[in-house]
């Protein structure tokens, strides 16, 4: 079968665990019906009913009404499976926009932004057609300095994810686990001293984006 051919995921609808999750419906609401007549017959035979009971029929309302809304994703459970390779080529992708918002590099590391844009300009996907904007609320310098040093740093990490086969691809969590499941790289004779380069970069970008809130406050 030709990958063109193959659908990009299937759906399946989980009969059995259907037919539970909608007894299981049924029978607890019919419980819940009559826990409420009990509980309005009771208020009509109280001349005027007490704060406290009124305040627990309210809680037994909202934890009810909660219950409610979280039957709706058990009402049909399904399973799907995905066919990574019925993706059409390269050139018949459409271009995807990648939106990442920031408002306060107070409250938002910058550092942590920065591996986030990081990881969506690294992402698998033809980078003709890969659009990644970082929308700043603050308009901050902090931020802006951050991301002139991220699109240094870039240039030599997409290349290294490229060539490698980098799986994670987020440079925070690269090269801070000292677990790194790199044997098949190894194997190609430059993977260690591109590595060791990647680490004296990314150490040093870490640096600047570290210091660089305190530096411009003053």
């Amino acid at each position: 079968m030709e990958s063109s051919s193959l659908p990009l995921h299937l759906c399946r609808p989980q009969k059995l665990s259907a037919t539970i999750n909608r007894l299981y419906f049924l029978l607890y609401i019919i419980a819940l019906l009559g826990h409420f007549y009990y509980r309005t017959c009771s208020f009509l035979q109280t001349t005027p009913p007490s704060k406290l009971h009124i305040l627990v029929f309210a809680s037994e309302l909202l934890l009810s009404l909660l219950w409610l809304f979280h039957q709706a994703y058990l009402w049909r459970p399904v399973s799907r499976k995905v066919f990574p390779e019925g993706l059409p080529e390269n050139k018949l992708l459409p271009a995807i926009d990648v939106f990442i918002c920031t408002a306060d590099p107070k409250k938002e590391p910058t550092l942590e932004v920065m591996n986030t844009v990081l990881s969506a300009m690294a992402l698998d996907y033809p980078p003709e057609k890969l659009h990644v904007y970082l929308s700043d609320d603050a308009s901050s310098s902090v931020t802006l300095q951050a991301m002139r040093e991220a699109c240094l740093f870039s240039r030599s990490w997409l290349p290294f994810c490229s060539k490698f086969g980098i799986k994670s691809r987020c440079p925070k969590a690269y090269f801070a686990d000292q677990s790194l499941e790199y044997d098949e790289e190894r194997e190609n004779p430059e993977f260690d001293e591109h590595l060791h380069q990647f680490i004296q970069n990314h150490e040093s970008n870490k640096s600047i984006l570290l210091f660089c809130p305190n530096n411009c406050c003053h």
